[in-house]
């Protein structure tokens, strides 16, 4: 399996760099970052491959794309992978519902298979999942998510990825009791169209942490989840790369493969 990293400079990107070349069954051929920045030109650390500026300048034939740049260019190396005949792991957060659909036409459309894992986590992954279940047996529930202040994207990937999963009940959730009125517009979150609210606080010294939290009478159910550092994703990331290969189609979250 030789993959090539998108955002090679990352936190996760690196220990997903050095993860595989310890794999011993996944080779790392490539990496790149953005265009112009200082380390372009780089060693990969532990290895001998440069850093190149894109997907372009890598002249090497991979199996796979890991995307883990950002949001803004994952769509376009996730389709410059497919054009070159690699599949694609993407564990950047915040494409929109329309990105997805796109990926989704792009991959049946060279009828191959790739990913999208919001989150990498296996403790993370079964914490939606359990949230589903649990939003099975309670109409009202909100999530706050808390991350440093250098997070893009709000709410997170795996907060947005928890209300699809909630959404799949097909329930309306947090049913209107009184007429609520916001004295400053935004104060009781974002609202899906599920009924759900999400809630993102950006503050340094915080953790990656999800809290979905679940309310009836008399009683309150809290799931949370907390991401102390990127070694627990390294499982799910290998995980992905070693069942992409296989796959017919574009497949959405690591629950898929558990």
């Amino acid at each position: 399996m030789r993959v090539i990293i998108a955002g090679i400079n990352g936190r996760l990107a690196k220990a997903s760099a050095q993860a595989i070349i310890a794999s011993g069954d996944c080779e790392l051929v490539g990496g790149f970052g953005r265009k112009n920045a200082d380390y372009i030109g780089d060693e990969i650390p532990g290895t001998l491959i440069p850093i190149a500026a894109d997907l372009a300048s890598i002249d090497t034939e991979a199996d796979v794309l890991l995307e883990l740049s950002s949001h803004y260019s994952a769509l376009n190396n996730a389709k410059a992978a497919l054009e070159r005949g690699m599949r694609f792991v993407i564990g950047t957060s915040g494409l929109s519902a329309k990105d997805i659909a796109d990926l989704t036409a792009l991959v049946k459309k060279n009828k191959t298979g790739s990913m999208i894992v919001p989150n990498f986590s296996i403790g993370a992954v079964l914490m939606m999942e359990f949230a589903k279940t649990a939003a099975k047996h309670f109409q009202n529930v909100e999530i706050v998510e808390t991350h440093q202040p250098h997070k893009l994207d709000a709410p997170s990937g795996t907060a947005s990825h928890t209300l699809r999963k909630i959404a799949e009940n097909q329930k309306e959730y947090n049913p209107k009791v009184v007429d609520e009125k916001e004295l400053m517009p935004g104060a009781r979150g974002a609202r899906h169209e599920s009924g759900v609210r999400v809630h993102s606080l950006r503050l340094p010294g915080l953790i990656s942490r999800q809290e979905v939290i679940f309310g009836s009478r008399g009683e309150l159910l809290t799931i949370n989840h907390d991401s102390f550092n990127t070694d627990c994703f390294i499982k799910g990331i290998l995980l992905s790369l070693r069942t992409v290969q296989s796959l017919d189609g574009l497949v959405v979250g690591l629950e898929t493969l558990l």
